[in-house]
């Protein structure tokens, strides 16, 4: 027992440190407990099998699915567009924003959708990002416990019913607490915590994508010499492939992008859109939009007997017309060492070896609008192509400087496509088994993972970069703790404690003193750690005094989310504290009567809902 504590404590003195990253800590937390010979190697290594952190992992890819196909950002610009620049009405949205998507998309995944709409949304407003950053944070973090997977507690919580025999959770069972407690978190910031909110000005506003693709449109002159038509039924481009036709020899024309229809159109859902290559095949009904001179545009449309499609090339036109959650633009610098300087370059040209194609340039903060371009140091290119290649280019070509993050800007993308909805679907289709529990929680996140895998939503290379490994290893790694504070004793002697002092004055004393506890962990250790921590007290504690365990797991699972006071107990409350300029005592002070709050909430509603 006393072995167990001292690794306790040092584990937790080290999260609270946060010198190393919390993985590292768990993992050699883990590894004490099999050296000192605490546990053996099965049960040192049996959280690496536990099915929460399966399911727990699989969910990341789910809300990365979300997130790459669009709709987390398009929730995001719809929120800001709601609020009409009502500096009130924002704030409640996107809490309450953040509260709802959270509940489906992992915490994190949520705050970084949101993060930047709501900075840029924030100066719109006329207020400052300080002012709404915090409610995203503390939105998100309750909005978790909306629905069975909205944040790891919650399925912590469950399976330690399932395992000790008993029934879980349903999927939406936890939105019985969590919405009242987000409509606490509404009126909260709307009434009171938007006065306890600082008034930082150390933000500078932002640079999202809108803006970006907005000025390379005008600064580039994208839309000038853009021209778009409908392949027709006796064209001769019908099953041919572009490479088989030299456009740009023949015309100097270049084919820009290439629209492919549905057969018959689906409501709802936009036509599929296809980046342009040599091996591109044309069908009859396909739209392309080709740049050139308008002579040789009207040349090219009466040879192959196309068909005219009148488009106004507006900023916002353009920016759907280019970019989607496939494809993107970005800025190519060309610095004097490169390859490309000296060489004459037709725009709209495809480069095969990064698989991009030259859509304008511009030299000294002056578009060119010549159709071939000389290349000289310092020109600056926007270049489309898909994300990834955009992301590789610079492999392909050495001594060109790619402007800004394309993972990131992909991210911001709100055009949704025919994936968008095999994403949704997916969500939709994991929501239906974990209700009707026709599966194991875990295999059907995996499923769904898998099949967003497999549709292309995620792709392969980047799922296991949407997973917070970090997590999920610290997850891994704490559960033999809780093992050990089992096998030990401690766990026993410690609910045994709370029962003697607490439960004999009455059960609510108790879930109070289990709120209270966990709330303490969780302002310095991660919600989860926390969660598996305190589930094995809790569950064996309501064993000791004879009632149900369930409104003690429910406390968990809210107090282990309740990390309001400090910006180290989740990673949201990290997220927004460099964003929103905040100081530590900032988190105290706005968090701490949310808190309080929450406290009565639970002990209030919790054992109406869940009887002792």
């Amino acid at each position: 027992m006393v072995s167990v504590l001292v690794i306790l404590g040092i584990t937790i003195f080290f999260f609270i440190w946060g010198k190393f990253p919390p993985d590292v800590v768990a993992l050699l937390s883990m590894i004490a407990l099999f050296l000192f010979g605490i546990l053996d190697l099965q049960e040192t290594l049996s959280g690496f099998s536990n099915p929460t952190v399966i399911m727990i992992a699989a969910l990341f890819i789910i809300g990365e699915g979300l997130s790459r196909t669009g709709w987390t950002a398009l929730a995001g610009r719809k929120f800001v567009s709601w609020a009409k620049n009502s500096t009130s009405r924002l704030l409640v949205i996107v809490t309450l924003g953040s509260g709802l998507l959270s509940g489906f998309v992992s915490n994190t995944g949520t705050v970084a959708a949101l993060l930047p709409v709501t900075v840029s949304a924030a100066w719109n407003a006329g207020t400052l990002p300080s002012k709404l950053l915090m409610p995203i944070a503390f939105g998100s973090n309750t909005g978790g416990l909306l629905t069975l997977t909205g944040t790891p507690p919650n399925i912590i919580a469950s399976n330690a019913l399932l395992e000790a025999g008993l029934e879980g959770f349903s999927f939406f069972e936890f939105a019985l607490i969590g919405m009242p407690l987000l409509v606490i978190t509404l009126g909260y910031f709307k009434y009171l915590g938007f006065r306890l909110l600082p008034s930082n000005e150390g933000s500078d506003r932002p640079v999202n994508l809108d803006t970006e693709v907005h000025q390379w449109i005008e600064n580039y002159s994208i839309g000038d010499k853009l021209y778009r038509f409908r392949i027709r039924s006796m064209s001769p481009l019908i099953n041919s492939k572009i490479g088989d036709w030299d456009f740009e020899k023949e015309h100097k024309v270049n084919i820009m992008r290439l629209r492919r229809r549905f057969p018959r159109p689906l409501k709802g859902i936009p036509p599929f859109v296809e980046f342009p290559t040599p091996d591109t095949e044309m069908r009859y009904h396909d739209i392309i939009t080709v740049k050139g001179d308008s002579k040789e545009v009207d040349a090219m449309m009466l040879k192959y007997k196309l068909g005219v499609i009148p488009f106004e090339y507006t900023s916002a036109n353009l920016k759907e017309e280019l970019i989607n959650q496939e494809v993107g633009l970005s800025q190519m610098i060309i610095t004097p060492n490169s390859a490309f300087v000296g060489k004459t370059i037709p725009l709209g040209m495809y480069l095969k070896q990064a698989g991009i194609q030259l859509v304008g340039v511009s030299r000294n903060n002056t578009p060119l609008k010549d159709t071939h371009i000389t290349v000289r140091p310092g020109d600056a290119f926007i270049i489309r192509g898909s994300w990834e290649a955009i992301e590789n280019l610079q492999k392909a070509y050495e001594h060109v400087v790619i402007s800004g993050s394309p993972e990131a800007l992909s991210k911001n993308v709100d055009v949704l496509t025919p994936k968008s909805f095999i994403a949704l679907g997916t969500l939709l289709l994991m929501v239906i088994l974990l209700v009707f529990k026709v599966i194991p929680g875990a295999m059907a996140a995996l499923i769904c993972a898998g099949i967003l895998m497999l549709s292309g939503c995620v792709p392969i290379t980047k799922a296991y970069k949407g997973i917070s490994w970090t997590s999920v290893i610290m997850i891994a790694a704490m559960i033999p703790m809780g093992i050990a504070l089992q096998k030990t004793g401690i766990a026993q002697s410690t609910s045994s404690a709370l029962v003697a002092s607490l439960g004999a004055i009455h059960p609510v004393a108790l879930l109070a003193g289990i709120f209270l506890l966990t709330a303490a962990f969780s302002q310095t250790i991660n919600n989860s750690a926390t969660a598996v921590l305190m589930a094995p007290i809790a569950l064996m504690a309501a064993s000791s005094l004879g009632v149900s365990p369930k409104p003690f797991l429910i406390a968990v699972a809210i107090s282990a989310s309740t990390a309001f006071l400090t910006p180290v107990g989740t990673t949201t409350n990290a997220m927004v504290m460099g964003a929103g300029s905040y100081r530590f005592m900032d988190y105290v002070r706005v968090g701490g009567p949310l808190l309080f709050l929450f406290f009565l909430c639970t002990l209030l509603v919790v054992p109406l809902i869940w009887p002792f």
